[in-house]
């Protein structure tokens, strides 16, 4: 449910979560707009019913995100190789498992980045 403007409230079965103080917008998503922001909680809320998915799809995000931002490319600047280079770089300090599942996250995120508009 929207609540304001800048404000998208979840209720779930167990409680309610705020999704922007829950999932605060990591700054290679907040540099290109408000719209950039919006869907990624849109993302997190609206295509992942599980929490622990929910939290596990943020935190490959973010990880992917704050490599971005170390390496300075922005949203609209990332290519299938720079994609490539950062699951690489976290299969030297993550299992297998983990680098797959955030690859699952990150292809449902740009999808939906894509879909919505936020980046070609």
């Amino acid at each position: 449910m929207l609540s304001g403007m800048n404000q998208l409230v979840v209720k779930t079965a167990s409680r309610t979560f705020d999704a922007v103080r829950d999932f605060p917008a990591p700054a290679v998503i907040a540099d290109v707009g408000e719209h950039a922001a919006r869907r990624l909680l849109e993302f997190l809320a609206a295509t992942i019913p599980n929490k622990n998915t929910r939290m596990a799809y943020y935190r490959a995000a973010c990880a992917i995100f704050a490599w971005l931002e170390q390496h300075e490319i922005g949203l609209v600047e990332v290519e299938p190789i720079h994609v490539a280079t950062y699951v690489e770089t976290l299969l030297t300090t993550a299992a297998k498992p983990t680098a797959k599942q955030h690859l699952a996250a990150i292809r449902h995120l740009f999808d939906w980045l894509v879909v919505g508009q936020v980046r070609p």
